[in-house]
């Protein structure tokens, strides 16, 4: 019984850390950043409110917030929703586009390693949340980071054209 607890233990670990991850999804948030040209990461496009740095800064700021929420009981998440993106104005550079694409990675990086963590509790209530899970909310990353990313993909392939 120990054992199969076990292996399903590991198997719910791998299978959130796969989605977090975007795998099997249609394009993974590493082959996105890979093919989007950063020096268009800020041109607006006609019909759109935001530029593509701006959605994933946005990205950027709701995974970290989840984040912080799921280990640290005195974080105050920001302003909903002015404080999910950044200000209208600062429609992004080459460098914002490096900068976030690296808070970026080492945000997930650290939810992955709190999901992978054995010790990790993944159904166990957050003491400090309404009933949330650690598991509940790597879920919640993984599909805001998914549902954004598409919009990404079909910015991108505007600002291609």
């Amino acid at each position: 019984m120990d054992e199969q607890l076990t292996n399903n233990d590991k198997s719910l670990r791998d299978h959130v850390l796969y989605v977090l991850r975007g795998k099997g999804a249609h394009v993974t948030f590493e082959d996105f950043v890979a093919s989007f040209p950063s020096e268009l990461c800020g041109q607006r496009l006609d019909g759109l409110p935001y530029t593509a740095w701006q959605v994933l800064e946005h990205i950027r700021i709701a995974q970290w917030d989840i984040l912080e929420f799921t280990r640290n009981p005195k974080h105050v998440s920001p302003k909903w929703p002015e404080g999910y993106w950044p200000p209208k104005e600062q429609v992004g550079t080459p460098e914002l586009w490096q900068e976030t694409v690296e808070k970026f990675r080492g945000e997930l990086n650290q939810m992955e390693n709190l999901v992978a963590d054995p010790s990790t509790d993944l159904l166990a209530r957050i003491p400090h949340g309404t009933g949330q899970t650690i598991l509940r909310e790597a879920l919640l990353v993984a599909d805001h980071n998914s549902y954004h990313l598409g919009a990404l993909v079909v910015i991108g392939r505007i600002v291609k054209v």
